[in-house]
């Protein structure tokens, strides 16, 4: 315990330490001995070290019968490897406070990984062991397939849950990006450990392999810390294509009925994918109309002035082969269609209309402003250039990017809005809401 209080402690001065620097700071492209690409920042502040990576290959690898095998890889990854059993290899972690995390989204299985600079060399072992030699015990996978639907079950009668889910089936059918990560009831006691082996032997390599370092090491240690959890790899994945998509559902209305106080509303459509000349433009619209700040006017007609919602928020989402705009919000049963005529009213409107010109610069005020926060620690650094380089931005994307927000004119914004919302929506409703049925056809 004592040493889990001293990282911490470290890591909350690395927080204070990173802050003021985080736009001055010098990202370096390195290659480490066996030809791995990465990027790095030293920060000499503190002696951590923060590694954040990640594979192309998701969920969108799993096979439809057997979704949800990505994500129970992530979950058992660290539950046993090489010659440590599940006990043995989590004595090893929390002995030396390395923090080692896994997770998964539909194109990218990510991992990260925070150690004390004295322990470093450990933590990538310890890595490495957990990307090469998995165990997949049978008793491990059981003990965490029974946790993962046990919270499936609980899912079922989740109007959150309930509602995100049919609006991804529906925008995606038939498609990777429709089922969801976790998987399902169904899929996932069809799971064996030799699928997981299967999935780590296609998409663990050192092909389309993102790394991102932060800490106080040079780039020599550096390179040769990235060789010594990834350089045995095999140098290429084996992944089956995903297809570019388009949402489909557009202009239809599904509700679904559970026995729920409050009904939950998901909405969307087409978005703008990230290298799209138009994205910066489609971000500041999207942050006026409902970006998630207590400034949108989602949110000052929905929840301020009419009291319907506790919250209610919009995102761009973006992916290799699609890109949508999803929103959603959660209100009374008897109130759901009013706070859903706002929202579709709000959206016409902005498509029409666009943004004002005091709209446009308080937002770009504020998206140029709070962009620090996400980079006030080395975790949340090494996360950023990670996603930096996933959407192919440039290493000094950080240092232009308040410039490509000011680019941005009211005329751009009237047109993206236009773009971005003029397409019509996709909805869907958990919950027993008055007044409204499901509605419309598929497009």
């Amino acid at each position: 315990m004592s040493r889990f209080i001293a990282f911490f402690a470290l890591a909350a001065l690395a927080f204070f330490a990173l802050a003021p620097a985080a736009s001055a700071m010098k990202i370096e492209k390195i290659v480490s001995p066996s030809g791995i690409e990465a990027w790095l920042v030293r920060e000499q502040a503190t002696p951590l070290v923060a590694l954040n990576y990640a594979f192309h290959g998701g969920s969108g690898q799993d096979e439809a019968d057997k979704s949800g095998t990505a994500n129970l890889v992530a979950d058992t990854l660290d539950e046993g490897a090489g010659d440590l059993d599940s006990k043995a290899y989590h004595e090893r972690l929390e002995n030396h406070a390395i923090e080692l995390g896994f997770s998964v989204g539909r194109d990218y299985f990510r991992g990260t990984l925070r150690t004390l600079n004295e322990h470093r060399n450990e933590a990538f072992d310890l890595l490495h062991l957990a990307l090469t030699k998995p165990r997949f015990d049978a008793d491990a996978v059981e003990r965490v397939r029974g946790q993962e639907l046990a919270a499936l079950r609980r899912e079922t009668t989740n109007p959150n849950d309930l509602a995100y889910r049919r609006w991804w089936a529906t925008a995606f059918p038939d498609h990777p990006y429709g089922r969801e990560t976790k998987g399902t009831l169904e899929t996932v006691p069809r799971i064996t450990a030799g699928d997981l082996r299967d999935y780590v032997r296609r998409v663990f390599a050192r092909n389309e392999l993102t790394i991102s370092i932060v800490g106080d090491v040079d780039a020599k240690t550096a390179g040769d810390l990235i060789d010594r959890a990834f350089g045995s790899l095999p140098a290429k994945n084996d992944l089956k294509p995903i297809a570019q998509v388009n949402a489909r559902g557009i202009g239809r209305r599904i509700v679904i009925n559970v026995d729920v106080p409050q009904a939950v509303v998901a909405f969307g459509g087409n978005g703008i994918e990230r290298n799209d000349p138009d994205f910066m433009a489609a971000y500041i619209v999207n942050h006026i109309l409902g970006g998630g700040s207590f400034s949108s006017r989602l949110y000052r007609e929905v929840r301020e002035k009419r009291g319907l919602a506790y919250g209610v928020s919009d995102s761009l989402v973006w992916f290799r082969r699609a890109a949508v705009v999803v929103g959603g919000t959660a209100t009374r049963a008897d109130r759901t269609a009013d706070a859903l005529a706002i929202i579709e009213k709000e959206t016409k409107r902005m498509a029409e209309d666009g943004p004002t010109a005091e709209e446009m610069a308080e937002a770009k005020s504020y998206l140029k402003g709070s962009y620090a926060l996400s980079l006030d620690s080395s975790g949340k650094i090494a996360a950023q250039l990670t996603q930096i380089q996933l959407d192919q931005l440039g290493i000094d994307y950080i240092q232009r990017r308040a410039a490509m927000i000011d680019g941005v004119t009211v005329a751009d914004a009237k047109r993206v809005a236009k773009r971005l919302y003029g397409g019509g929506m996709l909805v869907t409703v958990a919950g027993r809401p008055k007044g409204l049925a499901s509605s419309g056809t598929s497009q």
